[in-house]
């Protein structure tokens, strides 16, 4: 078994995903969080001036979702053949579209223009997605995105609800099947732990 050690700030953000694969998996990593406070001195020693890194024995990789899709394929999160693995990065693709959207909202300093993008985002685009999201479960004959068992797809979207979710709304009160996917992820036992114990941060 590999030597792992994922670095990154004290929120979930872009390490999560990567998190969430060595948890559903069952695989011991080294979870380094560091302070703000240390990122300006730690900036020029990482290899493109960014975090998460990951370390696979000693040996260090950048780049959130290259991490996430290669512990998703050492450790059967990823499918079993190439349209699995097609449809799986299509679901992680609309993941990180309607991330996008609520980045957008955490950065903005101007409170109107961020009060007009919170409502857009209530109103709008998260239905939207909602929607997208609910047709993909609808469709397929499992309870899972991709095939019959849990794989990055389920974890990305598990992962993207989060921030809207934390806002306190029942977001999910129209969209059946969103809601029973969000149960089954949470409940997966390896998940389950994990959700449990981790530090609670606002991203």
């Amino acid at each position: 078994m590999a030597c792992y050690r994922l670095t990154y700030f004290n929120v979930r953000g872009r390490a999560e995903l990567t998190r969430l694969c060595f948890a559903a998996a069952g695989v011991n990593f080294d979870d380094v969080r560091i302070p703000n406070s240390e990122w300006a001195a730690m900036k020029s020693t990482t290899r493109f001036g960014m975090l998460p890194i990951l370390e696979v024995d000693g040996k260090k990789f950048s780049q959130s979702f290259a991490m996430a899709r290669y512990i998703a394929r050492e450790h059967g999160l990823y499918g079993k053949t190439n349209l699995d693995m097609l449809q799986i990065d299509e679901v992680v693709g609309l993941a990180e579209d309607l991330r996008d959207y609520f980045v957008k909202i955490y950065h903005e300093k101007d409170e109107p223009k961020k009060n007009a993008l919170r409502d857009k985002f209530d109103n709008t685009d998260l239905p939207r997605f909602l929607g997208y999201f609910e047709k993909l479960l609808t469709d397929t004959d499992s309870s899972y995105f991709v095939g019959n068992k849990l794989s990055l797809a389920d974890l990305a979207v598990y992962d993207v609800m989060e921030y809207p979710l934390d806002q306190g709304q029942d977001i999910l009160k129209d969209s059946p099947k969103m809601k029973a996917h969000r149960i089954r992820v949470g409940s997966h036992d390896n998940l389950h732990n994990y959700l449990k114990e981790r530090v609670k941060t606002v991203i």
